[in-house]
């Protein structure tokens, strides 16, 4: 990969608690109790924490159940 390849490949633009409780529609403090208890995980950048979109979805899709999982 050259240099300009670098450049062009844009990373996922993480995702604040706002953005994640928004997604789930649940509510902030929800977000983020989820996120500080590494039910989904989080990027630390300083005192800050952010989502990746692909850990979001993959959190979403470990919570899908069958309706026989509902049931038992």
């Amino acid at each position: 990969m050259n240099q300009s390849d670098h450049y062009l490949k844009q990373p996922e633009k993480l995702l604040k608690a706002t953005d994640v409780a928004e997604k789930l529609n649940i509510s902030r403090a929800f977000a983020y109790r989820l996120m500080k208890q590494g039910d989904i995980p989080t990027v630390q950048i300083k005192g800050a924490r952010r989502v990746r979109p692909s850990d979001l979805e993959k959190f979403i899709t470990e919570c899908i159940t069958s309706p026989t999982e509902e049931n038992k």
